[in-house]
């Protein structure tokens, strides 16, 4: 039996499907891809589809080679892996969303006898890729937040910190002219890097249960990196404020010293975006047990610019 393959049409579909799989990896694991390593890698991920019909030896060697280049390579081009760890993380994501791609592909055509034709085609696969891939991102999009313990650096001139960090939904805070997320650290933390931090401060107004109203110092910490479940990510300059009170995590959240409520608005921050004027904002009670359920109103009011 004689197949005629065109190279342009498998590179497109591979292409397209591994820059779907790399925005969905990218989407539960910190955003730590640009746009521009997407494509990229979604383009070495096209290229290595290629390679076992183009090169010479064995079959082993050739699906090897394919292999290393269309998913190690991409992975390896699109995230900016710093661990082995990272890596195996990344590699896990991407082959679940491979399978349930793959998988939604499969029922369709089985499912749709009439259709089958169509959906093998090269546009066909693309838009049955398409409506699964929107399908996993609005999937994904909808799952409810949990706590997430994760380990904090912070690190300002020599000083160099590392504490358990808590991802809580119950902290929105954010800073009132750039719009920008603040995490807020217990009084102990903020003390060891005072002196240390750059000149300047912003405050905070906030409401939370139990207090009426409420002001926090927030500074610009110049770098903060976070690891969770073996994802790194590094954040520079973020704003931190002091609690009062000492910070308490949840039960649910199995730390016996949490140092840090991090905003979850920060993995979401677009560097270029610019920050809107936000209300009703949230900050964790640290005199509360429960994630979530302590609202903090911001009153700042007008237009927000860039800090």
């Amino acid at each position: 039996m004689h197949y005629e393959l065109y190279a342009d049409s498998l590179f497109l579909v591979n292409f397209v499907m591994d820059l779907y799989l790399l925005l969905l990896v990218n989407r539960s694991s910190f955003r730590t891809a640009t746009p521009g390593r997407l494509l990229l890698g979604a383009a070495l991920g096209g290229l290595g589809g290629l390679l076992p019909y183009l090169l010479p030896g064995t079959v082993p060697v050739k699906m090897g080679a394919g292999i290393a280049v269309g998913t190690v390579g991409m992975l390896l081009t699109a995230f900016p892996v710093k661990s082995f760890r990272m890596f195996l993380k990344l590699l896990e994501k991407l082959v679940f969303y491979s399978f349930c791609m793959g998988g939604a592909l499969l029922f369709l055509i089985r499912a749709v006898p009439g259709l089958k034709k169509s959906l093998t085609g090269v546009f066909g696969i693309l838009g049955a890729g398409g409506i699964c891939f929107l399908f996993l991102w609005r999937l994904r999009a909808r799952e409810v937040q949990k706590e997430s313990l994760c380990r904090a650096v912070l690190s300002c001139r020599e000083t160099r910190l590392e504490v358990t960090g808590l991802v809580d939904s119950g902290n929105s805070l954010t800073e009132p002219i750039s719009g920008r997320p603040v995490c807020v650290v217990s009084k102990d933390v903020m003390d060891s890097l005072k002196g240390k931090l750059p000149e300047g401060c912003r405050a905070v107004p906030y409401h939370s249960i139990g207090k009426s109203r409420g002001i926090l110092v927030s500074y610009l910490l110049p770098k903060l990196q976070l690891e969770l479940d073996g994802m790194i990510r590094t954040f520079f300059q973020v704003w931190i404020a002091a609690s009062p009170q000492g910070i308490s995590a949840s039960e649910n959240a199995e730390a016996e010293s949490v140092k840090m409520i991090i905003n979850p608005a920060l993995f979401s921050e677009r560097k270029k975006e610019r920050p809107k004027k936000r209300r009703n904002e949230r900050i964790y009670d640290t005199e509360s047990g429960t994630t979530g359920q302590n609202a903090v109103e911001n009153d700042t009011q007008g237009e927000s610019s860039p800090s």
